[in-house]
Order: C-alpha cells, then structure tokens, then sequence
C-alpha cells in the first residue's frame, strides 16, 4: 500500500516513508470526512519558472475573487450565488503566509511595479459563503467553501524527478545537456579538472559548487528552465550547507571511497533525502488541484533550444504528479491525488487578442508532446493563454501601407510605447517540432517589451484587469463552488 501512496517515488523511501504514508492516509481519511460533513476545502498549488509570473497570478486572482466584477467566466458569480468571500487564516501554522496585501499594494499604487518574485513556499486561505444550486440550496442555505493557495518555486516541482536518478544518472544527463552551450564551458573546463580525485577538499567542492551554480544562473537567463537542484538558485537558510554544495561529476570506473566524486554521491543522496523528500511529503503530496505558469512567450523567442528544454519541463512536471480523481475512498486508502492541472501561458497581454488562440496552440502542442511521453493518466488537463495583470492596451497602426495589429504599454522609463510583436505562425508544430535559424516570428521590438503595471483608477467591487482570469477559475474551482 505504501507506493500507492506515495506514487511513483514509494519505492524510493523506505520504512521511514511506510509510517509517513500511514500517517498522511490518517490525515487525508480526517481531511475527507472534514470536506464530506463539514466546511469543504480545496488546496490549489500554484508554480511556474522563474518569471512566469507566479506571485501577480496569485494577488490578481485573490483581489479578483474579493472583488468580482471581472470575473463573468466564473459560473457561480455568473449566477449571483457567491454571498461573499473573505480572507482567514491559514490552516498551516508552520507555513510562510503569502504576503497578499504588499503585493497588491506594488501592483494598484501610486507608483505601480512588479512585486518580489517568488524565493520560497507559502500559503494564503480565502474562504467562500456560496449558496448551493437547485432543491439543496433550498434545504440546507449557503455554506462556507474554503480555497488554500499554495505558492513554490517551479524548480522545486522538476526536483521531484531526482528522486529516480542516481547521482550518476543526473550527472550524465546534466553534463549531456551543457555540449554545445557556451555558457557552460567555464564549468565544464573545471569537471575536466576534478576527474579522478582521490582525496576529498573541502574548498574544491565549494569552487565547483560555486561555478554550477553560476551556469544554472546563466542557462535560467537563457531561457532553460531544468535547472536542477532548485534550491541551487534559492537556498534560503541553507545556502553555504554541504547538501548544496555538490555538482555533476562524469562517471568513475571505481571512485575512491574518500574522494570527490564520492562525497558528491554523499551530498546529493542527503539533498534528495532531506530536502526534496521533505517538500514531497509535507507540501507536494497535499495537493488537489494545480496551476503551472509557462512563459512560452520567452522560450520561443529564445529559440529551440528553450522551447524544446521547455517541452521537457512539462513532461517532468506530469511525471511528478499523482493523477486521478478525489473520491472519498480513494483519499482514505491512497492518499490524496491531483484532479486538475491547468498550464497557463502567461504574458497573453504582450500580443494581440488575435493571436492568442495560436499562442494557446503551441501550448496544446507542447502538452500533447509531455503527455504523450509521460507515464501520466487520469486527472483533467487545460490550457489556455491568461494575463493575470493587464499591462497593455491594443491599438492598429499604419506603417508602410500595413496595417498592424499592436499593443501599447508603460515601459520601465515611465515612457509609454505601441510594440508590433509579429505573428505566430498558424501551425505550431514549427515551433515545436524545431525551426531552422533565421526563421522567426518575432522581430527585434520583442527584445525590449518589458511592460510595467500601468495606474489603475478600479471602481468600487473591481478586481484589476485580467486576460481569461476568471475561465482559469472557473476551470479549478467551479465544480466546488
């Protein structure tokens, strides 16, 4: 039973992991007689690569579902029968809560700018008193529905795949995947230099440790996003610890027992046990429902190579979850398991409306790749193109005869400018499939399309302007509303 529970990644953990799974088949059989009999909740996970806008997804959501006016697509609003919503606190006492009301002030202030990133987990309770449809709602009245929103770094979720991987294996892979980059090179010169150490040194590791971690910062700046360990990047309190401070080695014949290639294999099996493992099971396993934020938009036009990197990231993303529906049997038997995951290609904004359902498409395209790859069955997937914040406003522009189809937005300067991204091409498989150098479809103004919020005057009951904010609610939350 103990796989079961813990998924793909049972195996792996051991008897330690026996008596976690019973513990968490306890909680999960409490939690589901809590949501039968009582006040129903949802935890919703929300992740997404650096810069794909996790923390303005999660603000513009919670101000929009306070504050309802944009939210049509949202059946239960649609129908009049949100009573209200109001923010609580959190059930988990050991968890960061998600600083909501700073970021709504960066974003709807005076002087409006992007908020602080996303650096580690967090949480945020919004609770709903919803009147029920039909002859229930007659009988029973409203009831209250409450929607825990989990915050973490996507590079967290990819580290899940390292649960399968020896140190070898990640070695080979990660040393694979850097031929040919040239921003690489500096740390590939330093792997040539440490093979066959016999004798660990302290400094050697830390030297190497250090330049790995500069490449991961040069390929995420590249539009990579496997940049595995994710807590390379954000360390938070462990930065300097020994289970960071490892890096891919090739493989040795017959490593030396103290050597360096040794003590790498010591420190990445302890950053699988105790940093990876722990997330997995106290925050991972958790969750009902999921939100993965893409920055397709980047990726593209940073060129195959990131797309195709980017395709890999969504085939790892559904290898780590645990699909299948939430009955209340399932939960107390297995554990709980992810009904929905939604992939949101975010930055709809930066192009016209009329190309949003291409960008959507070479998100389908992507997604059907992972799937198809990936060992995944049983919850619903979606996708769709969404601008949690609106930025631009669009605008047709003559220039040489043409007309254009542009968006106009506020740049860092303060200056405001009207962009002409270009076109999608209509069938994504040029995209996805790869592209000869020299064919784009983006010209050199995307380069600098770097909107900043612009000043909102909202009326009273309005949430910020939103591109399909309310259809990705309605996706995750409507059946439960």
């Amino acid at each position: 039973m103990a796989p079961r529970t813990f998924g793909r990644y049972g195996t792996h953990f051991g008897i330690t992991s026996l008596a976690d799974g019973i513990s968490r088949q306890v909680e999960a059989a409490s939690d589901s007689f809590s949501a039968t009999f009582l006040e129903p909740s949802l935890r919703l996970g929300i992740t997404g690569m650096a810069r794909a806008g996790k923390t303005v997804f999660i603000t513009s959501l919670v101000a929009n579902l306070l504050n309802r006016a944009r939210m049509t697509g949202l059946a239960a609003q649609a129908e009049g029968r949100i009573l209200a919503t109001y923010l609580q606190p959190q059930p988990d006492d050991t968890l960061p809560r998600f600083e909501y009301e700073d970021h709504l002030a960066a974003l709807t202030g005076p002087n409006p700018h992007w908020p602080d990133s996303t650096r580690s987990i967090s949480e945020l309770r919004l609770s709903f008193r919803v009147r029920p449809t039909g002859l229930l709602g007659g009988v029973t009245g409203p009831r209250t529905f409450h929607l825990d929103i989990v915050d973490y770094p996507g590079e967290w979720l990819l580290d899940l795949g390292l649960m399968e991987k020896s140190y070898a294996e990640w070695s080979a892979d990660t040393l694979a995947r850097m031929e040919g980059r040239a921003y690489a090179q500096t740390f590939l010169d330093a792997v040539r230099a440490a093979r066959d150490i016999d004798s660990f040194d302290e400094p050697a590791a830390q030297e190497l440790a250090r330049i790995y971690t500069a490449y991961l910062g040069e390929a995420r700046t590249h539009g990579i996003s496997d940049v595995t360990p994710g807590r390379f990047l954000l360390p938070g309190d462990l930065a300097g610890s020994p289970v960071l401070t490892f890096a891919p080695l090739p493989p040795e014949e017959k490593p030396t027992r103290k050597g360096l290639w040794r003590e790498m294999e010591r420190r990445y099996e302890a950053y699988k046990a105790r940093v990876v493992k722990p997330f997995f099971t106290e925050h991972f396993a958790r969750i009902d429902r999921q939100v993965v934020l893409v920055d397709a938009l980047s990726a593209i036009h940073a060129g195959p190579e990131a797309v195709d990197d980017l395709g890999r990231g969504m085939e790892a993303i559904l290898q780590a979850f645990r699909p299948g529906r939430n009955a209340w049997l399932t939960q107390f038997l297995f554990g709980k398991r992810v009904e929905k995951i939604l992939f949101a290609a975010t930055k709809a904004d930066h192009l016209h409306h009329s190309q949003h359902p291409r960008l959507t498409a070479v998100l389908d395209a992507l997604l059907a790749k992972a799937v198809s790859r990936a060992d995944f069955a049983g919850a619903s997937t979606s996708s769709m193109s969404i601008a949690a914040l609106r930025t631009t406003v669009e605008e047709t522009l003559t220039h040489e005869g043409r007309q254009l189809d542009c968006v106009r937005g506020r740049l860092a300067d303060g200056r405001e400018a009207a962009f002409y991204p270009g076109e999608l091409p209509e069938d994504p498989s040029r995209i996805t499939r790869g592209f000869q150098a020299g064919d784009k479809w983006l010209d050199g103004d995307y380069r600098i399309m770097n909107f900043q919020p612009a000043p909102l005057m909202l009326k009273p009951g309005e949430g910020p302007p939103h591109i399909r904010l309310d259809r990705a609610a309605q996706f995750l939350l409507g059946d439960r509303l």
